[in-house]
């Protein structure tokens, strides 16, 4: 993210087109109808997704016909209103939004759980017509707010959440950001805190996004901590150390090796191109970034 409030507005803002109704086939159909397709050029070790609010001046139905050219098989933080877009091009979209308040104001403020809990559960069976099985959620800021503090509140209001949650099979995933550049004051800024979250809450439909850019900035040590930690993890995000820019050699993180991390893991998931691309051509330094991660 380029500043504090880029990926907020996104968020809030990216509508990508017209909605297109639903049909009764479910995104996992439509997507094993072309996977041979979308990946006829990768190795296939890694399943790649890119992130929308990336490519905000992209209209999206273009994005789609070239995530599909280039063997991208998803394009996420997308909300029910463009999903029918991408199940057009038989693309998934790997982590929803569409439920919360955003960023700033999470699970850690218990006085906003009934309006949190009510938008996610509304989602829920949204998610599962579609064929979508994760959703994504963030812990808020702490605005003068202990850890400690924090993390019983998250807890609190996320136990709600879970008998739904498990009922429709949705993965409620929280993901990890930094607070040093780009969110400043967000609680859920470390691996040891998410965890700590994620065993207080004690169900396997709940979950962090591993954002790789964040928790370099915050942390490093990240091929040791998804060796580790990595049963914590339903979801990844790339992005180039220092300035979020495009993942070649003009960073500090070596993706080839962090991908290799990634599966010999075990994990079958998407992992999410969350670059911004720096470039005049924002497509070509995509398509590099798919290029770099797509390990042999």
């Amino acid at each position: 993210m380029n500043s504090n409030s880029s990926r907020r507005s996104a968020l809030k803002n990216i509508v990508g087109g017209t909605a297109v109704a639903f049909s009764p086939m479910a995104f996992s159909e439509v997507f094993a109808a072309n996977e041979k397709a979308l990946g006829a050029d990768l190795n296939g070790k890694i399943n790649h997704s890119v992130c929308r609010w990336c490519y905000a001046k992209t209209p999206l139905e273009d994005l789609c016909k070239a995530a599909v050219a280039m063997g991208i098989k998803s394009i996420e933080l997308q909300g029910p209103e463009e999903w029918p877009i991408l199940k057009k091009y038989g693309l998934t979209c790997a982590m929803p939004w569409g439920a919360g308040k955003g960023i700033n104001d999470g699970f850690n403020d218990l006085k906003l759980h009934d309006e949190l809990v009510k938008s996610y559960e509304e989602i829920f069976p949204k998610l599962k017509e579609a064929g979508l099985d994760k959703v994504i959620c963030f812990s808020g800021n702490r605005r003068g707010m202990s850890d400690e503090q924090g993390l019983e509140n998250c807890a609190i209001g996320l136990k709600r959440l879970m008998p739904s949650a498990e009922k429709y099979g949705i993965t409620v995933t929280m993901e990890l950001l930094n607070s040093k550049v780009n969110h400043k004051d967000y609680m859920c800024d470390t691996t040891k805190w998410g965890i700590a979250l994620c065993d207080k809450v004690g169900s396997d439909r709940f979950k962090l996004l591993y954002d790789i850019y964040h928790m370099q900035i915050m942390e490093g040590d990240v091929i040791a901590t998804i060796k580790k930690s990595h049963k914590y993890f339903s979801h990844y995000h790339t992005g180039g150390v220092p300035g979020r820019a495009e993942i070649d050699d003009t960073q500090e993180l070596n993706y080839p090796a962090i991908m290799r991390a990634i599966v010999e893991t075990g994990y079958k998931g998407f992992v999410g191109q969350e670059f911004v691309p720096k470039r005049p051509d924002a497509l070509a330094s995509l398509k590099q970034g798919v290029t770099i991660c797509d390990i042999a």
